[in-house]
């Protein structure tokens, strides 16, 4: 027994250095080990955190349009808060003008019936004879002088609301404020002048109401 016994510690004897190494250097692998479960931690932190600052980039971009965005809008609104104003102001001044010139023009269909009493009474005035305007006829003086009165005072009227007469004899012909009823050769008047008025025209506020009836000259 003795002898089998040594001669199995004798088999063994050759491992034991085996073993020995194995045990020696497993912590060296036990440290590459953890050197390379660290090293692949710190790639996918690395990758993590790449991935992250690529996900903070866009929303910085985002927030940058929607900075700019904010921005046109604003400027929107006050364009079209400045342009309604003006809309605005342009309504006002129109109304403005309209009503102004309904209270100067509002009147001019009762001033043409008011001419037809002055062109009435201009023809009276020159109806009467002048040579028989005399002491001896005072009713006739009386009434003419009373239709020459009445015919002042209405003139004045007229002036007083912005109405005044067109008597353009002698002037150029204008067709905004005459109106020819013939053409005429005229000794001594230059061609286009105004030689004879028909009818007196006249203009409320500086438009023509009613235009002059002339007779133009024309070339010999």
């Amino acid at each position: 027994m003795a002898a089998v016994a040594q001669c199995v510690r004798g088999a063994l004897r050759p491992r034991l250095p085996l073993l020995s190494v194995a045990l020696r250097t497993s912590p060296r692998l036990l440290c590459a080990a953890t050197q390379q479960k660290n090293t692949g931690q710190n790639l996918e932190e690395d990758q993590s955190q790449s991935q992250n600052e690529q996900k903070v980039e866009p929303s910085s971009a985002e927030k940058l349009l929607a900075e700019e965005k904010a921005k046109l809008e604003e400027q929107l609104k006050e364009v079209t808060y400045k342009r309604a104003l003006a809309d605005a102001e342009n309504v006002r001044q129109r109304s403005q003008k309209l009503v102004e010139e309904a209270k100067l023009y509002g009147i001019q269909s009762f001033c043409k019936d008011l001419l037809e009493v002055a062109d009435i009474l201009e023809k009276a005035t020159e109806s009467v004879p002048k040579e028989e305007i005399k002491d001896e006829n005072p009713h006739l003086k009386s009434l003419y002088e009373g239709l020459v009165m009445t015919e002042m005072q209405i003139q004045k009227v007229f002036k007083k609301h912005g109405l005044l007469r067109l008597n353009p004899v002698g002037a150029k012909f204008d067709p905004y404020e005459h109106e020819a009823l013939f053409h005429t050769a005229v000794e001594g008047q230059e061609p286009g002048t105004i030689a004879l008025v028909s009818k007196i025209g006249y203009k409320l506020h500086g438009r023509t109401l009613r235009p002059a009836l002339v007779g133009v000259v024309k070339d010999a």
